[in-house]
């Protein structure tokens, strides 16, 4: 069992997500036109998208890279988290109608309501909306605690029926978002949680069939997840478009120092500047962590 000190602070929360791509222009205007995000920073290493001015994806230049293919390690999706159900709807609407036959799902996961998009360069999407915390249902108790979640019929047209507003179609009401969590393709579940878990910190929160891994911080439904779905035996990532970075936040720079020693008596490479910590995780998706809160953004529920 996880003591107390190996934990991430119930204070961790998810911060910029990077992606490498092809085409800067073509995939910032869809993140502007679909997704609502404003150019918070534009410059020659990269454009910084967000919402009040938080930023939740970072644009990197890599023309020449290739695509990765299906079943390899890397990025599942980057989740955005929606403060209200009308300017999910807003979002859901502007994104299907930004770029045809990007929308691949919805569902009700019982803890949440989602939409599953994929961007102009194959990354996956999910815009959700979270239900309050004091419905979620748990199982277990200790190390064997869950979160109840589930794949439940979530019709898109209802959805907007139900929750759209004309007041959030066009932005008067437009609210702060944030990086809710990152769910990433891995080679195995097993190795995954012993890293995830066992070293970083997080605490296990949900399985599926020993094909996915859901951990969190602070009693969140979750922040990360990994399966094997698309990606089992996948090795090392090569050097690719999509993931570029995933940036972590925790409160203060002792939480950094603790996970820099956990890291260490791990035996695996890291880079600290004392206020941050860069390290890869096994398939060497890339992760960062700092310390401070990013600027603004959505609260996860308490």
């Amino acid at each position: 069992m996880q003591q107390e000190a190996d934990l991430l602070p119930s204070a961790t929360g998810m911060g910029t997500v990077t992606l490498k791509v092809d085409s800067i222009a073509m995939m910032a205007e869809y993140y502007q036109t679909g997704l609502g995000l404003e150019v918070l920073t534009e410059s020659a290493e990269g454009v910084d998208l967000g919402r009040k001015n938080t930023p939740l994806i970072r644009l990197q230049p890599a023309a020449g890279l290739r695509l990765p293919s299906q079943g390899e390690a890397g990025l599942f999706h980057t989740a955005l988290l929606f403060e209200d159900r009308a300017d999910l709807a807003a979002t859901v609407l502007s994104a299907a109608q930004a770029s045809a036959g990007t929308f691949v799902g919805s569902a009700d996961h019982l803890v949440s309501e989602a939409f599953y998009f994929a961007d102009p360069e194959g990354n996956g999407i999910e815009l959700y909306f979270d239900k309050p915390r004091d419905t979620w249902q748990w199982t277990g108790s200790g190390a064997q605690k869950s979160v109840v979640m589930d794949n439940v019929v979530l019709p898109a047209r209802t959805y907007l029926e139900d929750y759209l507003t004309e007041d959030a179609v066009t932005g008067q009401t437009q609210a702060a978002a944030g990086v809710g969590h990152v769910h990433l393709q891995v080679g195995d579940v097993q190795t995954a949680e012993a890293f995830y878990v066992g070293i970083l910190g997080f605490e296990r929160t949900a399985g599926w069939h020993g094909q996915a891994l859901f951990v969190s911080a602070g009693g969140y439904h979750h922040h990360m997840a990994m399966n094997v779905w698309n990606s089992r035996g996948a090795g090392p990532r090569k050097d690719t478009l999509g993931l570029g970075e995933v940036l972590i936040h925790v409160p203060a720079p002792r939480e950094v120092d603790a996970l820099a020693a956990r890291l260490a008596a791990a035996g695996i490479d890291r880079h600290s500047t004392g206020a941050e910590l860069r390290f890869e995780d096994p398939w060497k998706n890339r992760i960062r962590v700092r310390a401070g809160s990013p600027d603004g953004g959505i609260a996860q529920p308490a």
